[in-house]
């Protein structure tokens, strides 16, 4: 079973994506800052992340930076509210495998996230 760890500071789009992912077979796991995400991250093995590039305290950006470092083989799909083409470049150069812009069609961010971990 693949495990998912979804951050975002807004809960009804992590219990959104927990439904949908937990209905797809996937093992979710949920933090709503930084520090929860990282600790997940250290503690349990994860196959792919899905993170908010806007969170209060640690950023997207800062987030991502840390997992790429630690975990350089590890799947990171960010999502933005923001049509911020600097930040989503930046993410993208840092090592993220794909981006989605909120608000997204919830199929189409499953349907993309199953194709990149079933490889």
């Amino acid at each position: 079973m693949k495990h998912i760890l979804i951050v975002d500071d807004q809960l009804g789009i992590r219990m959104l994506l927990k439904e949908v992912f937990s209905q797809d077979g996937y093992e979710v796991s949920l933090a709503s800052n930084g520090l929860e995400a990282l600790d997940i991250a250290e503690k349990q093995a994860i196959d792919g992340v899905l993170l908010d590039m806007k969170i209060p305290g640690m950023d997207g950006i800062k987030i991502l930076t840390y997992l790429k470092e630690k975990y350089p083989s590890l799947p990171v799909m960010m999502m933005t509210a923001y049509g911020e083409l600097n930040m989503i470049q930046e993410s993208m150069d840092l090592g993220a495998s794909l981006y989605f812009t909120k608000p997204f069609d919830i199929f189409e961010v499953r349907d993309a996230i199953n194709d990149l971990l079933k490889k």
